[in-house]
């Protein structure tokens, strides 16, 4: 089966930068639902238009086709007395952003009695090299298609 509208497509992924340096990989089979529904970076879903189980590819994406550019306006410091005890770099949490949404954002660094907290992608305002292995490509069920994502190996789980 060929990768296009409605189809489920599972995949393996690996992240680096563009002198090479392996930056994010998938932990196991990665499924999103194809087809416009803002499941995955869009240059990598027309990528992926017609392929098939098997395929494997290596696209470059500058910044902004990435996961963007840094923006500051996503960088944050709070007082660390707002946090409750033993917070962490690396740790996420969700507060509203510049139109009240909910924004998350993740502790970049604690120095002494602040928190830095930066809401961008960690991978924001770099140019990548994506190694793409097409693992599985299904028809999506109705109720795939009806709420807009794939859903696990057994049933809906969100």
């Amino acid at each position: 089966m060929h990768i296009t509208k409605d189809t489920v497509v599972t995949l393996a992924v690996r992240i680096a930068d563009l002198q090479g340096r392996l930056l994010d990989q998938s932990k196991g089979a990665e499924a999103y639902l194809h087809g416009g529904y803002g499941n995955t970076l869009p240059k990598l879903e027309a990528a992926l238009e017609g392929r098939q189980a098997g395929d494997q590819l290596t696209l470059q994406l500058a910044a902004p086709d990435a996961f963007g550019e840094r923006g500051e306006q996503l960088v944050r410091t709070l007082p660390k007395r707002e946090f409750p005890p033993g917070v962490k770099v690396g740790g996420v949490l969700e507060l509203p952003d510049d139109q009240g949404r909910p924004q998350a954002f993740r502790v970049a660094k604690v120095r002494g009695d602040t928190v830095h907290l930066d809401g961008n992608h960690p991978l924001a305002g770099q140019a990548l090299r994506f190694m793409v292995k097409v693992l599985a490509v299904r028809a999506a069920t109705p109720e795939e298609i009806q709420h807009r994502h794939a859903h696990g190996e057994h049933g809906h789980h969100h």
